[in-house]
């Protein structure tokens, strides 16, 4: 069993990735760390977890643990994914890893001097939804892909929550931007050539709050947007010169809506529907990760292919600045 620590008690790890741990065949978490004792052994104690620490550099020194999962805010990923990796701990460290695309240098200069596993927690890419998009693309269930068209938003306007804080890396493009681009990359096997973008900011927060996104990926497009201040919704659908595919809840599987894949043939008059009840692309996440740390064969998000995504949202903020296409 891989052992976790998990570096703070943010809310994606209580209500999300501690549990798909816990649920998991191969790990199991086996401390909790916070800058607050009674914080860390609150969550501990929640989730039957052996050891508290009132210090991530106490945890990261411990024997307890192999790896850490952390969940702080973007600003600080480098700096404790750093710090961890040079303590001998495998990274599974939240989305986006890093705010440039420079900056992940760093993080594969410490995993390759430390020997660890680094990986950015995309678990989308763990999802049998999205492994089964990106076989019907290659497939040629939907002949030759043109366009991808996505949308992912929902509203929030909590001056407190640190996606409104652009100290600790908040803004629309960090926190959801990744999704249709890690998605699109993830099925098709491409990266974008160029792009153009408008963005919007929140003008008492400073943070971007709606971005309107086409990109260029010589054989295809993608079109999307996302927004923090804007009604519910998420879509993602591959359209083909034989059909299209309809991710349904591409996203928040299992808490968006139904786990399903509509294929739509040319003609759209017969439809294929693959439902997926029992995803747990959590779960799915923490399993492949202790599978690598092991040194098992398996596909996870390198720091290379981190770079590239984080290349394309910097692209975009670049792009929104300008008329016209930017390169990526």
């Amino acid at each position: 069993m891989l052992r976790f620590g998990i570096l703070s008690t943010a809310k994606i790890g209580r209500e999300l990735v501690v549990p798909a741990i816990q649920d998991a065949e191969n790990c199991v978490v086996t401390a909790v760390a916070s800058r607050d004792l009674a914080r860390a052994r609150e969550m501990a104690d929640r989730f039957s977890v052996p050891h508290a620490f009132g210090s991530y550099e106490e945890m990261l020194a411990s024997d307890k643990i192999d790896a850490v999962y952390i969940p702080l805010p973007t600003s600080q990923h480098v700096e404790w994914t750093i710090k961890a990796a040079d303590a001998g701990k495998h990274v599974l460290c939240e989305k986006p890893i890093a705010l440039k695309a420079d900056e992940i240098d760093s993080l594969i200069a410490a995993r390759d001097r430390n020997k660890v596993l680094i990986t950015e927690a995309y678990m989308v890419t763990y999802a049998p939804v999205w492994r089964k998009v990106r076989s019907l693309i290659a497939d040629g269930a939907i002949g030759t892909l043109q366009h991808v068209q996505g949308a992912f938003t929902y509203f929030n306007r909590d001056p407190g929550n640190m996606r409104n804080i652009p100290e600790l890396g908040g803004g629309a493009l960090p926190d959801i931007g990744v999704y249709p681009t890690i998605s699109t990359r993830f099925s098709t096997g491409k990266e974008p050539l160029r792009v153009q973008a408008v963005t919007r900011r929140d003008p008492e927060f400073g943070t971007d709050i709606y971005s309107s996104v086409k990109a260029d990926f010589g054989d295809f497009e993608l079109s999307f947007y996302i927004a923090t201040q804007l009604a519910n919704r998420q879509v993602m659908v591959f359209h083909g010169t034989d059909g299209f595919i309809e991710v349904k809840s591409p996203f928040n599987a299992d808490r968006w809506g139904a786990e399903e894949i509509e294929l739509t043939n040319r003609s759209h008059n017969e439809s294929t529907i693959f439902r997926f009840p029992d995803s747990r692309q959590y779960k799915r996440e923490a399993e492949a990760f202790a599978r690598a740390a092991k040194g098992e064969k398996e596909e996870v998000v390198t720091l290379e292919s981190s770079k590239l995504s984080q290349k394309f949202i910097d692209a975009i903020y670049r792009a929104s600045e300008k008329d016209g296409w930017e390169i990526v």
